[in-house]
């Protein structure tokens, strides 16, 4: 990129959702601007920002037109960074999604604007329409960063050979600091999508689960404290309803951990000395700022990142037949003074992939205006 001030438009990443993981991926794809062009204007869209007009109702009324509302808000960038939620480059949450996405990929192919694919992960596609619509973006992109070896090969099974491999944005953000105050034990992110009736797991013994793995932790006098991660709107997948919930059923033996801000929550998965966590999220946010997680996988986008980052405390809801029995035998047994001591060692990795990321989307050529 040779423009010293380019206009850069984010895509499926805000910093005013209510979703703190598309806050993350804002803020961390801010962070990776900044070190190449810190005079940058940034512009952050999902299909939930105010006033946007890169909607799903958008596209028919864009789609026969040559100047509609996606092709005249996409002509306004001199490059694209495409975040893709951090995980909805698929079709497991439906083909309308995607399209809209691919769509806009699309658009901005027609008119020029590179669109570099940030640090996502990359299917899987179980439709032939979804692999049809994803190698096609995969092909119109003018890069594609891949967070995990799994999405790596994926992308290039669909035929884009320069797929290069990174991590998730999280790490880009600065480590959040906790110095004195309130400590905390176990935080537990309740997820408000498994918490109601979803395409991922059952929702019932997901809550089973979650009210056994509360009820084990206070047996052993371990101090719990219950986390939204997604704040409360009108929306559904949301998950304070769901923390308030369990907070009534437990009453004064949990802590309940409402934050507002993508700062607030950092700084408190910071006090604790484990999260588990079912939203991806909340568990990225722990590890990025130092703090020892277990992950309760719902899709193929947790385990392959894990363990590209080196970390093995994770459990597959979609696999294990006891979710908190396996929770609470992690717990039991890992010592978390050490385990604090390996995050601190992954973090100099992801620190050496988000200096490369920068690096390399210094090198891409953007739109000359």
């Amino acid at each position: 990129m040779t423009t010293p001030n380019p206009r850069i438009l984010v895509l499926w990443a805000d910093r005013d959702s209510t979703n703190l993981g598309l806050r993350a991926l804002a803020e961390g794809t801010e962070s990776i601007v900044e070190r190449r062009w810190p005079n940058a204007e940034l512009t952050f869209h999902t299909q939930d920002s105010d006033d946007t007009p890169l909607s799903k109702r958008s596209v028919l009324r864009d789609i026969f037109r040559s100047r509609g509302p996606i092709k005249r808000e996409l002509s306004r960038y001199d490059a694209i960074l495409d975040t893709g939620a951090g995980d909805s480059f698929t079709d497991i949450y439906g083909l309308r999604r995607l399209i809209l996405m691919a769509y806009v990929q699309r658009v901005a192919a027609r008119l020029g604007v590179p669109i570099i694919l940030m640090p996502q992960t990359i299917g899987p596609f179980d439709s032939r329409l979804g692999r049809m619509i994803a190698t096609r973006s995969l092909q119109r992109a003018t890069r594609v960063f891949a967070r995990d070896p799994v999405s790596l090969e994926y992308a290039k099974q669909l035929g884009r050979q320069s797929t290069s491999e990174s991590t998730d944005l999280v790490f880009a953000l600065p480590r959040a600091d906790h110095t004195g105050g309130v400590e905390r034990d176990v935080v537990i992110n309740v997820s408000g999508l498994l918490w109601h009736e979803n395409p991922h797991v059952d929702y019932e013994s997901y809550r089973r689960s979650v009210t056994a793995l509360i009820d084990g932790l206070l047996q052993r006098d371990r101090r719990v404290s219950l986390l939204a991660h997604v704040l409360d709107s009108t929306v559904t997948d949301n998950d304070v309803p769901a923390v308030r919930e369990l907070g009534r059923h437990f009453g004064d033996s949990v802590e309940i951990l409402v934050p507002d801000s993508l700062t607030s929550v950092r700084g408190i998965l910071a006090t604790a000395d484990v999260v588990v966590g079912a939203r991806m999220h909340a568990c990225l946010n722990s590890l990025s700022v130092g703090t020892p997680a277990i992950p309760w996988a719902y899709s193929r986008k947790f385990a392959p990142l894990m363990d590209a980052l080196g970390w093995s405390l994770h459990v597959d809801l979609r696999t294990t037949a006891d979710p908190a029995r396996d929770t609470l035998t992690l717990i039991d047994s890992t010592d978390f003074t050490v385990a604090r001591t390996r995050v601190l060692q992954l973090l100099v990795g992801t620190d050496s992939r988000m200096d490369e990321l920068g690096a390399t989307l210094g090198d891409t050529v953007i739109r000359q205006t």
